[in-house]
């Protein structure tokens, strides 16, 4: 049961942090992470949560750079669900 509440305590958040991401997609493009990139980061806004999977996966920073422009990056990261809980 304090499974099942922990669940739907979770899926209300969900549509709140959907609407917060895709406002900030809508107004920023989305840049995606390679090697040769320098990058800018003066402060860190917010960081997405990998899904709970055993694998490689796409995740999103955003952040301002030193100029105080904000900027949303992609990067590759293993989700969360290799540590054998």
């Amino acid at each position: 049961m304090k499974t099942i509440l922990t669940g739907l305590a979770l899926a209300s958040l969900c549509p709140l942090a959907l609407a917060t991401s895709m406002d900030a997609s809508h107004e920023l493009p989305v840049e995606v992470y390679n090697y040769s990139m320098e990058l800018d980061i003066a402060k860190v806004i917010a960081i997405d949560t990998p899904p709970y999977v055993c694998e490689v996966v796409p995740t999103r920073m955003t952040y301002e750079d030193s100029k105080g422009q904000r900027h949303i990056l992609e990067y590759l990261v293993w989700g969360g669900g290799c540590s054998g809980d």
